[in-house]
Parts: structure tokens; C-alpha cells; sequence
């Protein structure tokens, strides 16, 4: 219908230093733009100087990937978990999420090259080995796991009020950020789902924290991006944008700020659906995966953040707050009320998740059960310190 609009970010600013521009053609450039800037039926420029683009389901982005030309967008789930039955877009029973644009929209990209517009690298994956990329960096994890005990056990999804904080990140190269992994596969055939927030100034050009998500098929190699930066994930919402500044982050020895992210697979279609508070964002469909398509066999929530070891140091990156775990409440970053869903839908606690730690003397995870909070952890830490340099 032609009153169906999808906000998505659809400006880019390409921050090109040096030589780096000298290998990109203005026609690879165009070529991206044009996949970009679908035609808007309204711009709106938020109070933090977000713009964001309405646009008209005929130019979804999703058409632009070759299995889905011909793809019917579903404009809400099929299903949903057991005791979910009567959970609507627009239940006023969770927390709603507030995004400036919203009151007056950014979702700007900066990248140093077409070639890594929009992607992470393989040692973003937790449970990998980890090893230097490239360009030297590495991804270093602060986290709960869980998986599956046998081949016929699957997770159909997970969730978790995700605590917000405004972390400090040494270079605009580095992010820091926290989120929920939904995986399945393992190496070069990986599937990944991700979302949460992060803080990455060279591609959203600040340093506030962002909502995002993330796909992959093949362990980040040459699949998958942020967002919309590639056809993959398919929004459905009017009302809230992947990319957008977070307005309330939490204060040391003060209020904290939470978000309810859910992640779910639908029963009847597979697609697997992401919820930002009480609004439904969207869905990654099935068939943009391989192992995925039957079902998830890991489950990780927390935090993670780049190292490119400046001066041959560790980074001062903070992850979550910058505090160490035992710090506790009001000091250091938290998830909480953790739950997966399981082979036939239904929402429990996780069974003995385990933390997973990259460095504990640089970020750590320290966990616990509450009567009110569910499964929950601290994490993170300050990063470059006397036990971690």
C-alpha cells in the first residue's frame, strides 16, 4: 500500500584521508549511493542533527538483494514465544524507547573505503580464536554464554534489558560496544544475528551511543554490515530507526538507563524478528541464512570493544562504564532479566550460562540471580591499567 513508509539512514558522508581515495572509482561510489539514497517521501532532522529518510515500501532495501527481488515484506510476526500470545507492537506493558527525531533521525556513515563499508572483521566473533586482523586490531569480550547440549536442542531466541552508558573510546577507529548474540554454524560459515548498542565514531560520526544490529552468513568475511548498510535486514517500523543516538545514557552513582531487546525466531516463517522496548523493528529473513534457518546453538549477551594497540599498548578503551565488575550497581554496566527461548518456544531463564572473558584483567564479567532482576551480570572495565597494558 502506498501509505506503508520505512525509515531508514539513507546520508552518507564518506570520510576519505590520504591516498585512500585513490582506489575508489566515482562509479563505485555512485553504485553505492544510488543502493542508499532510495528516494524520500520525508526527510525529518532531529535536535542532534540526525536526518532521517522515509521511504516508500516499493524502494525497501531489501529488494536490493538477489534472493529477495521478489520477496512479500511482513509487516508483523506470525508468532510469537509462549506466554507472548497477546504481546502487540503497541503494548503499553514495556518500556518504550524514546529517539529525538522522533520529537522535531542520523544515521550518517563515515568509512575509510567502499571495502569496509558496513562491516565487522572475523575476530568480532567471541568464541573464535582470536587472532590480529589485518590492520592489527583485535576484538576483545566481556560476556555470558550459553549453548545447546545436543544436536536436536535449538534456541529459538533471547532478551535482556541491556544497561546504556556513554564509554569512553580512544581513537575514532575503536568502538566499544554491548549487545545479544544469536548464532549458529562455526569459522568461515558462521551465522550471526546481533544487536544492542555501541559507541563507533568513524562510522556514525560522534561519540554517542547508538542502537544497532548486525548480520553475517560467513563469520564476517564477506557478509553482512550494520543497519541498512547492505540489504539483509528488513525494517517495518515508523516509528523508531536502527543507527539513532540513545537520549538517556546511565550516570555513575546515579539513575541508569535500560532497553528490553528481544530477538526471536518465528515459528511459522523462520524469519527472525528484533524488538527495541515495545516497538517491533523488524526481521532477518530465513533464507539469508544457511544454519539459522533450524535454529541458534549459542546464545552470548555483553560487551566488546576494538584494540588497535596505539604505541604498542593496550587501549584505553572503557567497555560498558569503564568500571571492573565488582564495582556493582550504579558503577558498572549490567545486563539483566537474561532469558532464551527455547526448541518449542518458550521463554525461560538460560540453564548455567558461563562468562567468557577475552582478558579479565582488562574487562570482566562477574554474574548473579535476583528475585526482581532475573539472571543477571556485571561487566566491563577501564581497559589499559597497571594488570592490563
Amino acid at each position: 500500500m502506498a501509505s506503508f513508509i520505512v525509515l531508514s539512514v539513507l546520508i552518507m558522508t564518506m570520510i576519505v584521508l590520504g591516498n585512500e581515495c585513490s582506489d575508489i572509482s566515482d562509479a563505485e561510489i555512485d553504485q553505492l549511493l544510488k543502493k542508499l539514497n532510495k528516494p524520500a517521501l520525508k526527510s525529518v532532522k532531529s535536535p542532534d542533527g540526525d536526518i532521517i529518510d522515509c521511504v516508500h515500501m516499493k524502494n525497501h532495501p531489501i529488494y536490493d538483494h538477489p534472493l529477495f527481488k521478489n520477496h512479500t515484506i511482513q509487516m508483523r510476526p506470525s508468532s510469537y514465544p509462549e506466554g507472548w500470545t497477546n504481546e502487540l507492537p503497541d503494548t503499553k506493558k514495556q518500556i518504550m524507547v524514546a529517539q529525538l527525531w522522533t520529537i522535531n533521525g542520523k544515521y550518517i556513515l563515515r568509512a575509510k573505503s567502499i571495502e569496509i563499508f558496513g562491516k565487522k572483521d572475523p575476530n568480532s566473533i567471541p568464541h573464535l580464536k582470536k587472532e590480529n586482523s589485518p590492520d592489527n586490531y583485535t576484538h576483545e569480550h566481556a560476556i555470558l554464554e550459553v549453548r545447546v547440549n545436543s544436536p536436536r536442542e535449538k534456541f529459538h531466541g533471547a532478551k535482556a534489558m541491556i544497561n546504556v552508558w556513554k564509554p569512553y573510546v580512544q581513537t575514532p577507529r575503536e568502538f566499544s560496544l554491548a549487545q545479544i548474540w544469536i548464532l549458529a554454524g562455526s569459522s568461515t560459515q558462521l551465522n550471526s544475528i546481533e544487536a544492542g548498542w555501541q559507541v563507533y565514531k568513524n562510522f556514525y560520526g560522534d561519540d554517542d551511543p547508538r542502537y544497532f544490529a548486525y548480520w553475517t552468513v560467513d563469520g564476517h568475511n564477506n557478509t553482512g554490515c550494520y543497519n541498512l548498510r547492505c540489504p539483509g535486514f528488513v525494517p517495518i517500523t515508523q516509528v523508531f530507526a536502527l543507527g539513532a543516538a540513545i537520549p538517556r545514557v546511565s550516570i555513575l552513582d546515579g539513575e541508569q538507563d535500560v532497553f528490553l531487546t528481544t530477538i526471536w525466531k518465528d515459528s511459522q516463517t523462520g524469519h527472525w524478528w528484533l524488538k527495541i522496548g515495545s516497538t517491533i523493528v523488524g526481521y532477518w529473513p530465513s533464507l539469508l541464512f544457511a544454519h539459522l534457518q533450524d535454529g541458534a546453538t549459542i546464545v552470548q549477551w555483553g560487551g566488546e570493544i576494538t584494540n588497535s594497540k596505539e604505541g604498542s599498548q593496550h587501549t584505553t578503551t572503557n567497555m560498558g562504564s569503564g568500571h571492573f565488575a565488582e564495582q556493582g550497581f550504579r558503577k558498572a554496566s549490567y545486563f539483566r532479566n537474561l532469558e532464551i527461548v527455547d526448541e518449542n518456544d518458550i521463554t525461560k531463564p538460560p540453564t548455567n550460562p558461563y562468562p567468557r572473558m577475552t582478558f579479565a584483567n582488562c574487562y570482566n564479567v562477574m554474574q548473579g540471580i535476583h528475585p526482581r532482576d532475573g539472571i543477571f551480570f556485571f561487566y566491563g572495565g577501564p581497559g589499559r591499567n597497571p594488570n592490563c597494558n
